[in-house]
Parts: C-alpha cells; structure tokens; sequence
C-alpha cells in the first residue's frame, strides 16, 4: 500500500490499465492504492477539489478518469506538435457580456449615483451658528488679555484691539471655510498681527517718550499676538471636531447633475469635516444627468425654503450663465451662501476647496444682512450730512428755478426702486412736460428747447438731482446704486436686457458706479446694466467713497447731462 494522500491519486499506469478497468468503470468502491487503509473518508473534500471520486482540478472522473484519457478504451487523444501550436492562429477572445438597457452607464459618467441623507438632531439646533460668532468672541478676549495684569496701556490695548478685528475681518479670517486648518490661515493671521502691532506701537512711541514704557506696552502686545494665534488653533480644532460628530451641519443643495456635482455629492457624505449636509440636486429636466433629482432649476428658489438651506453650490448646471444669475438673484436663494466649483482643474485657485475640487465664494449679491445695515447707517449719515452743508446751495437753486419757470420749482416722478417697488423721486424742474404720457416715456430732453438756461446748468452740474437727498433719508434710494428709471422703461428694457430686471436687487441711487464711468444719458442700456450688477457683485464702502468723489469731479467738470 501506498502513503501517497488520496488527493494527489495519480492514475494507473498504462500498463496496468486492464486490471483496473473494472474499478474505472464500476462504482468506485473497490480497493484504492490512493488510500489510506483501503476506504475513503466519508466526508472529506479539500478545498477546489470536486469529488464524488477524488476528482482533482482538470480531472473530469466518475472513478479517477486523467487527463487526455476518455473511457471505455483509454483512446490518448492526439496532441498537437510545438510546430503546430506555433503556426496556430490565437483564440479568439471571448465576448464579453451584454449588460442590459436599465444598467448601461451614461457616456462620459462613469460614476454611482450619491442619496441626500438624514440630517442630525444637533445640526436643527445650530444652524443660526456662523465662523466668526465664535472666532471673534475668542480672538478679543485674546486682545484683552493684557489688562488683567495692568491697566497702564488700556488705551493702546483697545486700539490694538479694534485695530486687529478691522485687519481681521477685511481680510476673511471672519469667513467660513470649507476646508478648515490652521496652519493655512497662520500666515495670513502672523502678517495681520504684525502690521496691527506695529501700527499702534509707533503711535504709542511718537506719544511717549519713555523707551521703558514702549517696550513694557509692546511686550503686552506680544503676548496678547500669541494668545489670538493660540485661541485659533484651538477654535479650528475645535470646529472640526464639531464638523466630524455632526454638531453643526449646514443644509446645501448643489446645482448640476454631472460628474463634478456627483463628486462633490459623494465627498460631502464621506466627509463630514466640510460642515455641509448634501440634500439633493437641481438641474434642468431635459439635461443628462448623473444624480437623482430633487426639483428643476425653476423650484430652487422654494426647494431652498422647504428643506431649510444654508449653502448652493454652483457646480456643473446645463443652463446659460443668464438664467443662472437670474435665478440666484432670488429673494431665498440670494440668502445663502453661494459657492461655484470652477471648472479649471489645476488652475492654482486660491479659493477654498471640497476634496480636490476647488471652490470659491460669491460675494453677497443682494446686500443683505450686516452689509445692508452698514450702507443704510453710511446713507443716513451722509444725506444728513449733504442737507446741512449744502442748504445754502439748495436754496439757491430754488430761488432760480422760480425765476427761471415760474411756480413749482419741484418735479415728481414715478420710479421704481429696489424689487420693483416704484416711489416719488424729487427733483429741481428744469422744464414742464406737456401732460403725464410724456414725463413717462420721453426719454431724453437734453436737446429739447423747452429747457431753460437756467435749467440747462443744474442738469449739467447734476445740481437738480440734490432733493434726492430727501428720498435718500426717507429710505427710497441710497447714495450710491443703480440709477431708478420709470415703469415704462423698466418693463421695456428688462424684456430686451436680461440683465437690467437684476439691478433692482439693491436701493436705487443718487449717483452709480455707470455713471461716473461715463455712462449717462443716450449711452447704451447693455454696458449700464453690466455696470450696475459690477458694482452689486462687488459692494464694499470703499467703492462708495470712490464713487462719489468721482462724482464730485464730474460735478465741477459739469460732466452732466
């Protein structure tokens, strides 16, 4: 007997095959030179080994069949020679096979398609939460820090103070950001820090002549600098724990079903640390697209209401930049927090990032929150300012207006100011309409003869447009903005412009940023409307100041009408 194992049974030898013909054929309970002991383990099958036998892989058996062999005869088949095979042409491969209709991937997505998901109990409770409610509280107290030890420097300690939160917050270290690290916003925090401390200590030096008690002051300041930078490490920390565990999540609905807002979808549910719950996706009906869904581009506007959104992300939408823009301008959608995936991979984008997909933020297009309130305390003081200074001018122009016309030396007109609410606006008469029709629809009268000298000059010196003033203090206009136009024109030019309807996102103003590029009277309604919308995208005070002493210079270069 053999101690060769039975799963490496080898068949007989060819010269013994007729004495084993009868085990071959039978039932295979004969004697077994393969195994131990003369029977077969009941139960046993290695792994890969199919037996009702000892059928061992590529051995095709009732009762140890080999290789090559066929019963009953144990005809060898022929092999073919190494020339043969050589000379052979390759089998063809096999075809692959058909996947059917409701499996086929679309062309160009090769993706999988990302749900919406349940929101967490926590995140109901903190989406009022914003970056800088937490940022600033730690980084003034930082600034304080100080005067627990002395009070000597307390001026210098608030100035440095205020000083840093106004660097601070120009700069976006207020801002919310996708991508959270401190050691991203170091640099930027370290240069702010040092241009503040310096300012304020070479005041504290040209004030004090004392070396000892510059360096006592600044050393504070260093150290108050090492507690700002200390506080951030440990709130941005502090915010991606928060982020992870799904404390503070913020609803967000991405624009686009193709490939770049599948991956951001799928990033957003791995990923916690963005701070941002996927709710679905809008795009057109009849576009391809790679997502389920949840409403067309028409219903974001209310789809932002009903699941409570914070955030839109532009990503790949198939509709024209135009309908975009329109649609973004919208009352509920313009509150978010809007965020575009630029389409250029690798282009070095200095803006935020989700995953490998670079974002950045659109600034507030409608001039909501903080900045609405800032511009309307800025118009209030300014109005006020402008009437008090500028009476004596007021009532000159008054007093020519009656010698130039006659009684009624004020014209009120119809406009129509931010959302299409129309108002009076007041201005210095300059002429008399023959009746109403025409104030309405007449759109230039720089050529017309009816204007007086007198009326000539205030037109050109925009002298007639100071009642506006009053507008301004009542809250009908602002300082600076798109200049109001009558109904007639409004209906006109936003049927012909699909740009123009978007001015009237903001207060309508005394003067605008077209204006004083030149763009007044019979110039062109398109490079108006793009003015305007310019100077809504990009609002800051800094603009306004410009804007009106650019208006100032036109005002004495009698650049007006």
């Amino acid at each position: 007997m053999s101690n060769q194992p039975a799963m490496w049974h080898r068949p007989a030898p060819a010269d013994d095959r007729d004495g084993n013909a009868t085990d071959a054929q039978g039932d295979g309970e004969g004697d077994d030179e393969g195994s131990l002991g003369g029977s077969r383990p009941p139960a046993y099958q290695s792994p890969g080994y199919q037996s009702a036998g000892y059928q061992t892989p590529g051995y095709q058996t009732s009762g140890h069949q080999a290789p090559g062999y066929q019963t009953p005869g144990y005809q060898t088949p022929a092999f073919p020679s190494p020339a043969d095979r050589r000379s052979a042409p390759p089998a063809p491969a096999p075809a692959p096979a058909p996947v059917p209709e409701e499996h086929e991937p679309r062309a160009g997505l090769d993706t999988t398609a990302v749900l919406p998901y349940a929101g967490s109990r926590a995140s109901t409770r903190t989406r009022w939460l914003r970056a800088w409610m937490m940022t600033a509280p730690v980084d003034v107290l930082a600034l304080l820090t100080p005067l627990l030890v002395t009070q000597q420097y307390w001026r210098g300690t608030l100035a440095m103070t205020v000083l840093t939160v106004i660097v601070f917050a120009s700069g976006g270290l207020y801002r919310a950001r996708r991508h959270v690290s401190f050691l991203d916003e170091l640099p930027s925090l370290c240069g702010r820090l040092l241009a503040a401390a310096s300012a304020v200590a070479i005041v504290a030096a040209m004030r004090h002549e004392s070396a000892e008690y510059v360096f006592s002051f600044t050393r504070g300041v260093a150290a108050s600098a090492g507690l700002v930078i200390l506080g951030r490490a440990v709130t941005r920390e502090f915010a991606i724990v928060a982020r992870k565990r799904r404390w503070v999540e913020h609803n967000t609905i991405i624009v686009g079903s193709g490939p770049t807002a599948v991956e951001l979808a799928r990033l957003l549910r791995r990923y916690p640390q963005y701070g941002l719950r996927f709710v679905g996706c809008v795009d057109t009906p009849d576009g391809p697209s790679a997502l389920p869904l949840i409403g067309s581009l028409d219903d974001l506007d209310s789809l932002v209401r009903l699941r409570e959104c914070d955030v839109v992300i532009v990503a790949d939408a198939s509709c024209s930049e135009t309908s975009l823009m329109e649609i973004l301008a919208r009352p509920r959608t313009a509150e978010c927090d809007l965020w575009a995936a630029t389409p250029l991979w690798g282009s070095r984008s200095h803006g935020d990032h989700i995953g490998a997909v670079p974002v950045v933020s659109i600034g507030d297009i409608t001039l909501s929150g903080p900045q609405s309130a800032l511009k309307r305390a800025s118009d209030i003081a300014f109005a006020s300012v402008a009437l008090l200074l500028l009476s004596p001018v007021l009532l000159v122009c008054a007093v020519a207006t009656l010698i130039d016309g006659g009684p009624g030396i004020f014209f009120y007109q119809e406009r129509i100011g931010r959302h299409g609410r129309p108002f009076n606006i007041i201005k210095f008469r300059s002429m008399r309409p023959v009746d109403e029709h025409e104030s309405q629809t007449n759109w230039s009268i720089a050529n017309d003869r009816r204007v007086g000298p007198i009326g000539r000059i205030m037109r050109r010196t925009s002298l007639d447009e100071l009642p506006q003033l009053w507008n301004i203090l009542r809250g009908d206009m602002s300082v600076v903005g798109p200049r109001p136009e009558r109904p007639y024109f409004v209906e006109k030019f936003s049927a012909e412009y699909p740009q123009y309807a978007m001015r009237h996102r903001v207060p309508v103003g005394l003067t605008g940023l077209a204006q004083v590029s030149g763009l007044r009277g019979d110039t062109p309604i398109s490079d108006r409307a793009r003015f305007d919308n310019y100077y809504i995208e990009n609002w800051s005070l800094w603009l306004d100041v410009k804007v009106v002493l650019r208006t100032v210079t036109e005002v004495f270069r009698a650049g007006g009408r």
